[in-house]
């Protein structure tokens, strides 16, 4: 990157798009972008912090790209259609994918971490990042979740870090196989099951993530990632695991607390053990503190401060996050949207009391379509015969995406295994349906990704309650 050439980011406000722009104007480029949700005037606070940070804001019509001098940053799945690619062709500016930027600033980092995995990256990365931060490595943190123990007062939104020691950690998404531009230091990778893409794609995907890594960090927990371990130099690997004795960094007994869980971690090659209490639930929180401990150990940063660290992580944003409560019902906001991540939301959900209202909202065709059978067996099993479960539609931004697998097939599938489900019209049916069926003692779950707005409709159930 080079620091006195101009930006433009098309989709600015979205979650991976906000933290690297603020990461390129803190390193000196002039920054401006352009949104979508802007033009319909959603998501105000954002984009006043964004405007606050230095960030220029224009309608996605074109118009802020004037010379052939910018750099227009693009997601991967963005289309030749959008006014913004079109006035860049027309200029000669160059385009680039917000993965290849950010591949070229982590690849030029002296200490990088990349955090990979289908499920858990983004709590992962804000632990490795908290912990390597408490230790005094002021690192540079780039997250697709909001990390809440860098919000403070005036600045909300802290899904970046910008740091000025060697560290540079990141999360890295295998989804549009831009996991390939990345070649880390320390590779962290949590799982790897089926989302996006086909396990033959994803196995070669991660195979020359790893590959490229001078130390790899692995979940013996998971088949796919155990198997990955087999490969790689004994040398280099730091093994992690809940069950297998053999791990280089294993747990305990788990003991639930309410909102979090407490374990004691053991370092085999070593013996040395250290207590964690976690603030944030589930078993799936505590192999993301395991995998968190193993990088920060190949950062050079001791167990005990590492899990020191961890006990006081405030977790991510969408992570199971507690909205409020009002006449006994509670409102939870959680980002689960695959197979994993629903059934480790569900699992951890139901070890408290309480039914299960939840409305998933699907987040995309694709993935639906691609996963049907996988979603339907997750919320069969994961839902009990008390808990009621309401699909929206799935996300749609418009091109010519298969839709010929909807929501109500996937409920069709759910209902036929003996689960209570329903496919409705849209959210704010959804919202009154669940409002209608709650009453003291419920839990209500708003279920999804790759919408920001989810968790606005998760406050307002919540103020509905209220009134």
């Amino acid at each position: 990157m080079i620091p006195n050439r101009s930006y433009f980011f098309c989709g600015v406000g979205g979650s991976g798009m906000t933290p690297l722009a603020l990461i390129v104007g803190a390193r000196g480029a002039a920054v401006a972008g352009s949104d979508r949700a802007l033009d319909q005037g959603r998501n105000p606070e954002r984009f006043a912090f964004l405007k606050g940070r230095g960030v220029t804001l224009f309608p996605q019509d074109g118009s802020g790209l004037t010379g052939a001098d910018q750099t227009l940053v693009v997601s991967a799945a963005v289309e030749e259609s959008i006014p913004d690619v079109q006035a860049a062709r027309r200029l000669g500016a160059p385009i680039v994918t917000r993965a290849q930027l950010l591949a070229e600033l982590f690849n030029a980092a002296p200490l990088s971490v990349g955090v990979a995995g289908t499920s858990g990256k983004s709590t992962t990365t804000a632990m490795i990042g908290w912990v390597a931060s408490q230790a005094g490595l002021d690192p540079t943190i780039v997250n697709g979740a909001e990390m809440k123990n860098f919000a403070r007062a005036g600045s909300p939104f802290a899904a970046a870090v910008v740091g000025h020691g060697d560290a540079f950690i990141a999360e890295v998404d295998e989804s549009d196989g831009s996991i390939a531009h990345y070649a880390p230091q320390i590779a962290v990778v949590n799982n790897i099951s089926l989302d996006h893409k086909t396990m033959d794609e994803l196995r070669t995907l991660f195979a020359g993530f790893v590959g490229r890594a001078n130390r790899v960090v692995l979940n013996l927990d998971n088949a796919e990632t155990a198997a990955l371990a087999k490969g790689v130099d004994a040398a280099k690997l730091a093994t992690f695991s809940l069950a297998d004795p053999a791990a280089d960094f294993t747990a305990g007994p788990r003991t639930p607390t309410p909102g979090g869980v407490d374990f004691e971690v053991t370092a085999r090659r070593s013996g040395r053990t250290a207590h964690v209490a976690l603030r944030t639930p589930g078993d799936h929180n505590a192999a993301n503190a395991l995998a968190a401990i193993a990088a920060a150990d190949a950062l050079g940063v001791d167990l005990e401060r590492a899990a020191a660290a961890l006990s006081a992580f405030a977790g991510v944003k969408r992570r199971l996050d507690l909205i409020g409560e009002a006449g006994g019902v509670t409102v939870i906001d959680d980002f689960a949207h695959n197979p994993d991540k629903i059934a480790a939301t569900l699992a951890t959900l139901h070890a408290y009391p309480g039914r299960l209202l939840v409305m998933f909202q699907p987040h995309g065709y694709g993935p639906l379509k691609l996963m049907r059978a996988e979603f339907a067996e997750t919320f069969a099993q994961g839902l009990t015969a008390d808990d009621v479960l309401v699909l929206t539609p799935p996300v749609y931004f418009g091109g010519t995406v298969d839709r010929s697998v909807g929501s109500e097939d996937v409920v069709a599938d759910i209902v036929a295994r003996g689960r209570q489900a329903e496919a409705l019209a849209d959210r704010p049916a959804c919202g009154d349906r669940l409002l209608a069926l709650a009453r003291p003692g419920d839990r209500v779950v708003v279920m999804g990704a790759r919408d920001d707005s989810l968790s606005t409709f998760a406050a307002e159930l919540l103020a509905r309650l209220r009134g």
